[in-house]
């Protein structure tokens, strides 16, 4: 049973141009492939180069932020060590007073 009819190659060359024809098509895919695959490797490389700067920004912003983190916790702690000193000077102002006050004689 056929379910086409068969060409045969003849020898005077009619088929070369079948064959030609199937080799520029084959050359052109080969070619639209390359250039998509070229365009992908672009756009690639450019979003790599986006997020390495992205990712540099972050990095700079995070040194910037453990910067003025490490400023904070200097500060706090100069701001503790001021506290616990006026806490002290109030008690001993506290203790004074309480002192002065027991010296003066009651009034009646």
């Amino acid at each position: 049973m056929c379910y086409g009819h068969q060409r045969s190659i003849s020898p005077d060359g009619d088929d070369d141009h079948l064959f030609s024809a199937t080799r520029n098509r084959r050359s052109q895919t080969a070619i639209t492939t390359a250039i998509t695959n070229a365009l992908i490797i672009e756009n690639l490389q450019d979003r790599l180069a986006e997020t390495e700067a992205r990712l540099e920004r972050a990095r700079a912003r995070e040194a910037e932020l453990s910067h003025r983190l490490e400023e904070m916790k200097r500060f706090v702690t100069v701001m503790e060590i001021l506290e616990t000193f006026l806490k002290r000077r109030f008690r001993e102002q506290q203790e004074h007073v309480a002192l002065l006050l027991a010296s003066l004689p009651a009034a009646k």
